[in-house]
């Protein structure tokens, strides 16, 4: 294939937190060259999320339970790209994550690329993951590559991170020189807040951060948790979603409705947002800005809390990606669309410093219309 061909490639996301489908059009050579062309998202409806969320920790790729929500999360995302309207080279197919355990050599995620690319008519790459886990490495997060492409085209002062909020938080810390990036799971996201927000009210989410703002953190959870081995793990390191569970609230205070909706909502918004800042612990050295993407930066109260507690340890200034021009809620979809490409090319999608794969590593299988 000729090295400098630019292709268009449709990218789809369904994340963890499990609001929807996103997917992204972008023209991209697999290098250097990004240009975002189109997004749309389209949200699960209650019954499909259940359906998918019931999927949640099984480590057998064919068990039974999963074959209808495998068709019924493919047909959504069919439908996310017939609603694009565009027609593409390639698609990049994330799937479902629905467990992921790297040390044991396993990673799992749900979708069939045979039927989504007889649906829509487009070639199909899948099954990004599978290929790094079984060269020694993590297997996540697989965004850094195309987060160091687009900074690269914004001409940043560098080190800079770009701060992933989804159903688990992560960092790309990108420094001066070719090749000089970090990237490591921080700890929790969304997840846990949006557990605790449908358990006690039936809402998928905090809206702005509001229950949160309005309780009080519980600081012997706090402190229980901060102690995680993980978080004193070099990176590069990944987590399951269901690392940590809301339940543990309840273990800890005896009785579970004794914590306020609010105050367990505060609770968990500063775990995740305190794991964040003690990420840089980890870093080479204080970024100059902090770029946030994902679902989690519309978190009013997430994101004033975080914006503090960065700039007064001298952590540098935090911002989102909004700022440099892009679409914070399509990254991860764009960074999809763009690893088919690299691929399709036969390019490395993971390097040492990303999952700890022990040399740069391709990955994806192709479905071929």
């Amino acid at each position: 294939m000729t090295e400098n061909k630019v292709y268009t490639a449709i990218g789809l996301m369904s994340g963890t937190s499990l609001d929807g489908v996103d997917a992204a059009v972008v023209e991209t050579d697999g290098l250097g060259f990004v240009e975002p062309k189109g997004f749309v998202s389209i949200p699960y409806t209650p019954e499909e999320r259940e359906i998918i969320r019931a999927c949640f920790g099984i480590s057998e790729r064919h068990s039974p339970k999963i074959k209808d929500a495998e068709r019924l999360l493919t047909l959504k995302h069919a439908e996310a790209v017939k609603r694009l309207g565009t027609k593409a080279d390639v698609i990049g197919f994330h799937g479902q994550t629905i467990f992921h355990a790297p040390k044991k050599g396993i990673t799992v995620q749900i979708g069939d690329g045979d039927l989504l690319a007889r649906e829509c008519g487009m070639d199909v790459v899948d099954d990004f993951r599978s290929a790094d886990v079984a060269a020694g490495g993590e297997g996540a997060p697989l965004a850094p590559l195309y987060h160091a492409a687009r900074i690269a085209s914004a001409g940043l002062k560098l080190p800079v991170v770009v701060l992933n909020i989804g159903g688990v938080a992560n960092v790309t810390w990108i420094g001066e020189g070719d090749g000089n990036i970090i990237a490591f799971d921080t700890g929790p996201g969304n997840a846990l807040m949006d557990d605790w927000v449908k358990s006690r009210t039936g809402k998928l989410f905090d809206e702005n951060g509001a229950m949160a703002g309005a309780g009080k953190p519980i600081e012997a959870l706090l402190k229980e948790w901060y102690a995680h081995p993980y978080f004193d793990r070099v990176p590069p390191k990944s987590l399951d979603r269901d690392q940590w569970d809301i339940a543990a609230l309840g273990r800890l205070v005896q009785d579970l409705s004794a914590v306020s909706n609010q105050d367990g909502a505060a609770t968990l918004m500063r775990f995740t947002a305190d794991m964040i800042v003690a990420s840089a612990k980890h870093m080479p050295e204080p970024p100059k800005n902090w770029y946030a993407c994902g679902g989690g930066r519309h978190n009013k109260v997430l994101m004033a809390y975080l914006y503090r507690a960065l700039a007064s340890r001298g952590l540098g200034m935090l911002r989102t990606v909004d700022d440099l021009g892009w679409d914070g809620d399509a990254t991860e979809a764009e960074c999809f669309a763009y690893l088919a490409v690299r691929s399709l090319k036969g390019l490395n999608l993971s390097v040492p410093g990303t999952t700890g794969v022990p040399k740069p590593c391709t990955g994806g299988v192709l479905h071929k219309i």
